[in-house]
């Protein structure tokens, strides 16, 4: 049977405190210091590291370039169209980016030039996701290779890819010449 309690806390970073919630079992929620995406414990919350261990484990090996692939079991609850454009964002290998465009035509939900609808519904999906970095959203940008909006803050975003470019350069790229 799932136990209700939701424990948190919060793991140093060098885009700040990240606050993390869960079970001891379950991811429920990551959330930034700051823009805004910031999320705060709600009432009756647990505050207990030691229940949040592994999270935390995992968030400071993704910092220190050491984690490429979470090995979380995550519960993000959201609406249909939500959930569908997260499991397609959990798909976007490390260190590589799509746009909110091919997220929606991966999903089923294609545009028109006449139409930037689906982007950006895949946008406010993307804005709605309980798990950055975990369920990596910052990896979406726009159809121009642009950074755009990110409950985190541009400066957040581009401190995540630039970790991962560092860490693994895309394909085809000066970095991925250089190393």
């Amino acid at each position: 049977m799932y136990d209700d309690t939701v424990f948190y806390t919060h793991v140093d970073s060098p885009i700040g405190p990240i606050l993390l919630a869960g079970s001891e079992d379950r991811l429920l929620m990551t959330s930034f210091p700051a823009g805004r995406g910031r999320r705060e414990p709600k009432a009756g919350w647990v505050e207990d590291r030691a229940a949040l261990k592994e999270v935390g484990r995992q968030i400071e090996a993704y910092f220190a370039g050491d984690l490429t692939e979470f090995g979380l079991e995550l519960a993000p609850t959201g609406s249909t169209f939500e959930m569908a454009v997260w499991a397609e964002l959990e798909k976007i290998p490390y260190g590589e980016t799509v746009s909110y465009g091919d997220i929606a035509k991966r999903i089923g939900q294609p545009h028109s030039p006449e139409s930037v609808s689906a982007s950006r519904a895949v946008g406010v999906a993307c804005g709605a996701n309980p798990l950055p970095i975990v369920i990596p959203c910052h990896r979406v940008v726009g159809a121009n290779g642009a950074l755009t909006g990110f409950g985190g803050g541009l400066a957040a975003k581009r401190h995540l890819l630039d970790l991962e470019f560092r860490v693994r350069p895309p394909a085809g790229t000066l970095f991925a010449a250089m190393n």
